[in-house]
């Protein structure tokens, strides 16, 4: 069995209007649901095998304040510019390159992308991934890659409003 947990990047900030999409940061409001998520996925005993993520900014930072609270080590997450840039099929690319010993995957990305392979993988439709929010899709066999539509079963579509948690 196999687990991919999608997780899309934290709200970000809008407060400087020339700054490049790339470099946009978290605001407060992500730097603090970012690790609520994170505690959440602890307290479940979710722990990844691996975490990939978009370089991106905010990715880049949501990554690292959930790695934090799940006790992941920061040096081990993998930065791809691909994931940035990328549709749901290019994701879906970079997934199937995972090594297959690994069981339990964080992909950190931006929607749309996010929130179209969560569909497509899970053969339903969720509609949209809020910020912070994370689908949780399992998959029997012992690849990444030649993941199908509808291949997955949804565990969980989790996100920190739906608790209540708001700044």
């Amino acid at each position: 069995m196999r687990r991919l947990y999608l997780i899309r990047h934290a709200k970000s900030s809008w407060a400087e209007p020339g700054l490049a999409d790339f470099d946009r940061p978290l605001n407060q409001r992500g730097k603090l649901d970012a690790p609520f998520m994170g505690k959440r996925l602890a307290a479940y005993g979710v722990r990844p095998e691996f975490i990939l993520a978009s370089p991106a900014k905010r990715a880049r930072k949501t990554a690292l304040l959930i790695a934090a609270a799940i006790g992941y080590t920061e040096k081990n997450i993998v930065f791809d510019e691909a994931i940035y840039q990328s549709e749901a099929a290019g994701l879906l690319s970079i997934i199937a390159r995972v090594p297959s010993e690994i069981g339990v995957l964080f992909l950190v990305g931006h929607n749309y992308a996010i929130t179209d392979l969560a569909d497509y993988l899970s053969g339903r439709s969720i509609g949209n991934i809020p910020t912070c929010g994370i689908v949780a899709i399992e998959f029997a066999g012992d690849s990444w890659s030649g993941l199908q539509a509808g291949s997955g079963r949804t565990l969980f579509f989790d996100y920190p409003k739906k608790h209540g948690h708001r700044h």
